[in-house]
C-alpha cells in the first residue's frame, strides 16, 4: 500500500472536499481526487463504489499527484481520465470566446477542426459544458450583444443589428419579437412602446399578479400585497405602458386562477418567454416534469445535457417569473428538500400537495437518504 498518513482530526468531517465525496457530487470531478489508503486507489469525488472510511482517505488535487504517492486509478470511475476531460472542456471555454466575440455567423465544422474534435464529439462535448448547443450559444451571444448595441444612443438600430452579427435585417426582423420581447425600436426605448395589461387577483394562496403583453402571459407572480407586486412588475418592465384591470382581461384572471388550484392541469394559453437559452433550455425542461411528480436541480442539468450545472439550474428557477406555468415548484433540492421558491416555501408546499405529492412519504425517503450518507 502506499506509505502516506491521511489526516484524521475531527474537523475533516466538515472539509468541503469530503462533504463533496459523502454527496456524490459530479460537479466536484476535476477539482480533486480523493485517495484510500487501505485499498491503494484513488477516485472521483462521484465515484457510486462504496465509500471508504474517513479516517483512510486523504485527497489529492490531480490524478498524476495521486499516483505520484503512489495509487492507482479507480477501474470504476476512470479518474486518469479526467485530464483529457479537462483539456477538452478547456478547449470548450476557447470556442465560447470566439462565439462571444464574433461578428458573423461561424461554421460548425470550422469550431470543431478549431477544437480539434470530430463534428460530433465537438457537437455533444460543447452541449454537456454549457448546457446549449453551438448554435443556440452563438445565437444568446449575438442576442447580448445587440442589446449593448441597442443601448448606445448614438447608433441606429440598423447598425445596431449588423453591429450584434446579424447578416442581415430581414433575418433579424423574422425573429425580433421571439429574441427581444418586443421590437427592436421598443426595446431601444426601454420596452416603452411595449402594451403590458395586468391585473392583481386574490386566490387561496394569496395575492396573485397576472400580465400579458400582445405575445402571451409574460408574467405571473404570488406576494404578500399588491403594491409590492406591481413594483416587481415595473422592475421586469421598466419603461413598458401597464394597464391594470382591463376589463377584457377577465378570461385570462379566470384561467390562471384556476391553475393556482389546479396545478396539474396546466394553462392553455400561450406564453411570452424572455431568457437566456440557457434559461429557456431549464424552462422547458421544467414544463416538461409531469404533474404529482418531483425533480431535482440535478435532474434537470442532465436532462438538458449539462449534468455540471446544477447551480446554474438553481438560478433559472430562481428567475422564471411564470410562476406555476413554468412549474419550478415541482424543482426539489438535491437531498430531497423544498429548497426556495419566489413564492414563499409554503405555498411551494401547497402546490404540490394539490397535485397529489405525498410530502410525508418524500421526507421519510430524504430522511433514509442522509442516514445512509452518514
Amino acid at each position: 500500500m502506499p506509505n502516506v498518513r491521511p489526516s484524521n482530526s475531527a474537523s475533516d468531517e466538515q472539509d468541503p472536499r469530503w462533504r463533496a465525496v459523502i454527496a456524490r457530487d459530479a460537479e466536484a470531478d476535476g477539482r480533486f481526487v480523493y485517495c484510500v489508503q487501505t485499498t491503494g486507489i484513488y477516485c472521483r469525488p462521484s465515484c457510486p463504489a462504496r465509500r471508504a472510511r474517513r479516517e483512510n482517505v486523504f485527497f489529492a488535487e490531480s490524478a498524476a499527484a495521486a499516483e505520484r504517492a503512489g495509487f492507482r486509478p479507480c477501474k470504476r470511475c476512470r479518474p486518469e481520465s479526467l485530464g483529457l476531460l479537462e483539456q477538452q472542456r478547456g478547449k470548450i471555454v476557447t470556442i465560447c470566446r470566439k462565439l462571444e466575440r464574433a461578428n458573423e455567423p461561424l461554421n460548425l465544422d470550422a469550431l470543431a477542426r478549431q477544437a480539434g474534435l470530430s463534428r460530433f464529439h465537438f457537437h455533444r462535448l460543447f452541449k454537456s459544458a454549457t448546457g446549449v448547443t453551438p448554435k443556440a450559444y452563438a445565437q444568446a451571444c449575438r442576442k447580448a450583444r445587440l442589446r449593448d448595441e441597442l443601448a448606445k444612443p448614438d447608433a441606429s438600430v440598423t447598425s445596431a443589428i449588423y453591429n450584434a452579427g446579424f447578416g442581415s435585417s430581414g433575418r433579424f426582423y423574422e425573429g425580433a419579437n421571439a429574441m427581444l420581447g418586443m421590437t427592436a425600436t421598443e426595446y431601444r426605448a426601454g420596452g416603452a412602446n411595449k402594451i403590458i395589461r395586468f391585473t392583481v387577483t386574490k386566490s387561496s394562496l394569496g395575492p396573485v399578479l397576472v400580465a400579458c403583453s400582445e405575445l402571451g402571459v409574460c408574467a405571473i407572480l404570488f406576494g404578500d400585497d399588491r403594491t409590492t407586486l406591481i413594483d416587481d412588475l415595473r422592475q421586469l418592465f421598466p419603461r413598458a405602458e401597464l394597464i391594470g384591470d382591463d376589463a377584457g382581461f377577465s378570461d385570462v384572471i379566470a384561467k390562471v386562477t384556476a391553475l393556482v388550484e389546479m396545478p396539474g392541469r396546466g394553462l392553455d394559453l400561450p406564453l411570452d418567454i424572455i431568457g437566456t437559452a440557457f434559461q429557456q433550455r431549464v424552462w422547458q425542461a421544467l414544463r416538461e416534469v409531469p404533474a404529482g411528480t418531483m425533480a431535482s436541480y440535478s435532474d434537470i442539468a442532465r436532462k438538458i445535457g449539462a449534468p455540471k450545472s446544477a447551480r446554474a439550474v438553481a438560478q433559472a428557477c430562481a428567475a422564471n417569473k411564470i410562476v406555476v406555468a413554468i412549474p419550478c415548484h415541482r424543482i426539489i433540492h438535491n437531498d430531497g428538500g423544498l429548497s426556495g421558491y419566489t413564492g414563499g416555501i409554503a405555498r411551494k408546499r401547497a402546490l404540490l400537495e394539490r397535485e397529489g405529492v405525498d410530502l410525508s412519504a418524500s421526507n421519510k425517503q430524504r430522511r433514509k437518504k442522509q442516514d445512509d450518507q452518514a
